[in-house]
């Protein structure tokens, strides 16, 4: 797969995906019940970090338990866990940043790599390699929406996943941007709930989430 089918890959599984549930694995007995919430509740994209040790297991199980989702790894911060999450079944892959090791490596990668920027010279050093869609992170410290407008000017053929502060209140903003594929958070999974296992509460909060976008 060259870069420019990575890159269309990449715009239609966040384009349908709309909303990437961020996820980090608390135990193993979350893994099955907490996708088959979000999934009940609309998100089938689903983003398992490597913050946790159930990570690598988790992308496992679901790929073959869960076949009819699409299950990407989040938190890759070098070759070895790319290597690790590709062997574990991942269909795409998302970093916090870049490094030239993770995007030289991310060219030769089976499924295509979403790597984490944050500036404008983040974008280039993956631009010259051909990469066209980038993670903004951390998307509200980095300057939310009007960072957005003002990179779409130089980079007019680069789409984007802001995450990190991205919430029900600003979502829909976010995603009315033309430079934007989707948006990544966290805020249909509260701690509380996940940690007492309300699946119910769960899903409907994704729901509503999905309802808020329009």
């Amino acid at each position: 797969m060259n870069m420019d089918q990575k890159n269309a890959l990449l715009d239609a599984i966040c384009t349908e995906a709309r909303i990437l549930p961020v996820i980090t694995i608390g135990s193993e007995e979350q893994i099955l019940p907490l996708a088959d919430a979000l999934a009940a509740g609309g998100l089938k994209t689903l983003e398992i970090t490597l913050r946790s040790a159930h990570g690598l297991t988790a992308i496992r199980r679901l790929r073959q338990e869960r076949p009819e989702l699409c299950i990407g790894a989040g938190t890759v911060l070098d070759k070895r866990m790319m290597d690790e999450v590709e062997a574990a079944g991942a269909q795409f892959i998302v970093s916090p940043g870049c490094t030239d090791e993770l995007l030289q490596a991310g060219l030769y990668c089976s499924v295509p790599l979403l790597a984490g920027i944050s500036s404008a010279s983040d974008i280039m050093r993956g631009y010259g390699l051909g990469y066209r869609r980038f993670k903004l992170f951390p998307a509200e410290v980095c300057g939310g929406v009007a960072a957005l407008k003002a990179l779409g000017g130089p980079f007019t053929d680069v789409r984007f996943c802001p995450t990190g502060g991205v919430n029900a209140g600003n979502a829909a903003k976010y995603l009315a941007q033309p430079n934007v594929m989707c948006v990544g958070g966290t805020w249909m999974i509260d701690s509380a709930t996940l940690r007492n296992g309300d699946w119910t509460a769960i899903e409907h909060a994704t729901s509503e989430a999905l309802a808020a976008l329009g």
